[in-house]
């Protein structure tokens, strides 16, 4: 029978030991000791360098354990940062400013890429041969999404707005379907669809070309995101681009292979060229996100300032510019 002064040593070396088994499971970040981020992107091109820092490990370079989860818009990788789920997320341009006018709490830490290759998508029964044509028609859209911001751009360019269609809000796979049946006139949505509903459609397939809108893929941070966590991020990040640059078919291969089937060879190899890769903050984007503003208070009735002044309490400029000075031109 063991002594009370023995028994009182073991229960203590049996707490220690415990509490020791504890603090070396759960102290620390993940990884080995790096800390862990959470990254909500999609498979769109615009957040092409996070794939390629995916696939190539650069995250573990900068220091970092990242998570990287899939989303299927850039509408619901914000949604994903704003509730919590991560801590920054790869968007479009549109969801972002909406965000902001909602008051809800977001910095814009970079503008990682620009696209305007856009395309009206009919059919040649509905001989819809110029966007003014649209007047009148039924034209599916998936609202919330910067899509929505580039049919608004479309029918301005003939003096037309949304109060002169009849918009039918689609998820971006919907809008080949619902050409398919009829359902209506005119859709527009990712270019990561524009080949499967030339297929579906076959001879009545019809496009019209569109470049009035420079549609940018925007790197957004939550409010309890460090910055040292976001630089980090940023630093990968750019190592990728750098990559992007420097093989472009490797780095399109790599983003094939972290789509896991969702896109095709022939849509990356297409259309990722396409892209103006680059992280930076520019006064063009300002200049976007304030008429961007305009458009949605108007459209949508949405809350908030479409001021400048308000909108660049948005920008958080510190990490890029720890990272490439150069970049960030917006002040």
């Amino acid at each position: 029978m063991l002594r009370p002064r023995a028994a009182a040593a073991l229960l203590m070396a049996a707490l220690l030991c415990a509490l020791t088994s504890a603090c070396a499971a759960g102290s620390g970040p993940a990884g080995g000791g790096r800390p862990a981020v959470t990254l909500a992107a999609s498979d769109y091109l615009g957040g092409a360098p996070v794939h390629v820092a995916q696939a190539r490990g650069l995250w573990s370079a900068e220091g970092i354990d990242a998570a990287v989860t899939t989303q299927p818009t850039g509408r619901d990788a914000l949604n994903a940062v704003l509730g919590g789920q991560a801590q920054l997320g790869v968007v479009g341009d549109l969801p972002a400013v909406t965000a902001a006018l909602g008051g809800r709490e977001l910095r814009i830490v970079a503008d990682l890429s620009r696209f305007s290759d856009w395309r009206l998508l009919t059919r040649t029964d509905r001989r819809i041969t110029g966007f003014a044509a649209l007047k009148g028609r039924k034209v599916g859209v998936p609202q919330g999404t910067n899509v929505e911001y580039a049919l608004s751009r479309m029918l301005a360019s003939v003096q037309l707005t949304a109060a002169d269609v009849t918009v039918v809000n689609l998820a971006p796979n919907q809008i080949t379907s619902a050409l398919a049946r009829g359902d209506v006139d005119a859709g527009i949505t990712f270019p990561s669809f524009y080949d499967s509903a030339r297929t579906t459609l076959g001879d009545l397939y019809a496009e019209l070309p569109f470049t009035g809108y420079t549609a940018r893929t925007l790197l957004v941070a939550g409010p309890e995101t460090t910055g040292e966590t976001t630089t980090a991020v940023l630093r990968a990040l750019l190592r990728a681009q750098r990559e992007i640059a420097a093989d472009p078919p490797a780095a399109r291969k790599a983003v094939l292979a972290q789509s896991k089937g969702a896109l095709q060879a022939g849509y990356v190899d297409a259309f990722q060229p396409r892209y103006g890769y680059g992280a930076t903050l520019s006064p063009e984007l300002l200049t976007q996100l304030e008429q961007q503003a305009a458009w949605a208070k108007a459209a949508q009735n949405l809350p908030g300032s479409a001021d400048r002044a308000a909108l660049l309490r948005h920008v958080h400029p510190a990490p890029l510019t720890a990272v490439d000075p150069a970049a960030v031109t917006v002040h």
